[in-house]
């Protein structure tokens, strides 16, 4: 009776998983369970420190080191093969057999699993409270809040990196930074290296060497603005998704290097920005159907 029990209970966590992954195949991301390793590379913690055992809210636990495939975010079993451990340990539970703490690392209000992955399972399925847990804090500068999904993290995380550019270059006082956005985090870092580049390049041929000031502009006039003015008069943006002016800039200049590299320093560059909206944008139709694979490849998962 108690394995059958425990049994039926994967099955219905199991049956859940499955109606929530069927309710967002639209957004299946809003589903996806936290990745220790994905956060760590966008939000960099400088130092760890040791909190000792703690007893932690179940529903403060939103992600995983190693197991953030094998569940939703609702820690509910999305693998079949997941059922003998995620039983043993149900059946564990119904009889108040104590388990030794899962072990946590926890970054602002939000914690992962090191752990204790099927343990956090069954105590979400079962509506335990809390859970016993040994901690070890991640200090970051971008605070992670309770319920923030990986793209509003990724949100932060751009917005943090273009504050302490602005502040730190004071670009924006040079050239117009309002419409220069990006969709992925590290790119300001990109393009203060694009800038810093130019500027070696023009100190090349003159005695005195010039300002970040001269090259910042001269960056904007006789590289980034000609590129942005081919990406307008040809409509690139709309062939690619939910992406910017600033990134397509970032993607045809490295598209430039590697055809100035094959075919001589000379290559025109707006012939490279139309070879490269030819090889990697999207037309309408082929945006769809990349729609519709996503949703296909959601529902096989």
């Amino acid at each position: 009776m108690l394995n059958e029990r425990a049994i039926d209970d994967f099955g219905k966590a199991r049956f859940k998983e499955k109606i929530l992954s069927i309710l967002n195949l639209l957004s299946p991301e809003k589903q996806q369970l936290l990745s220790l390793y994905d956060i760590k590379s966008l939000v960099k913690p400088n130092n760890e420190s040791y909190k000792g055992m703690k007893v932690v809210a179940v529903k403060d636990i939103v992600g995983s080191e190693g197991r953030y495939r094998d569940f939703n975010k609702a820690f509910l079993p999305k693998k079949e093969h997941l059922r003998n451990r995620w039983v043993s340990i149900d059946k564990a539970h119904i009889t108040d057999v104590i388990l030794p703490p899962i072990k946590l690392y926890k970054i602002g209000d939000l914690y992962f699993v090191r752990d204790g992955n099927h343990r956090v399972s069954v105590a979400k399925m079962q509506k335990v409270y809390a859970i016993d847990a040994e901690v070890i804090e991640l200090n970051a500068e971008i605070p992670l809040e309770k319920g923030m999904t990986r793209s509003e993290l990724e949100d932060k995380v751009i917005a943090y990196e273009r504050e302490n550019f602005l502040e730190d270059t004071k670009i924006g006082e040079y050239i117009d930074m309002s419409e220069i956005y990006f969709t992925a985090p590290g790119r300001y870092m990109e393009l203060l290296n694009h800038i810093l580049g130019h500027k070696y390049f023009i100190n090349q041929g003159i005695e005195d060497e010039i300002s970040l000031k001269e090259a910042t502009i001269s960056w904007y006039e006789n590289l980034y603005s000609p590129i942005i003015k081919t990406v307008r008069e040809d409509s690139l943006v709309a062939r690619f998704n939910n992406r910017t002016e600033a990134d397509l800039y970032i993607w045809i200049v490295k598209h430039w290097d590697d055809l100035k590299s094959k075919y001589g320093q000379d290559f025109p560059l707006d012939q490279a920005t139309k070879e490269y909206s030819d090889i990697y944008g999207k037309n309408l139709f082929q945006n769809f159907l990349a729609y519709l694979k996503k949703i296909f490849n959601s529902i096989r998962h």
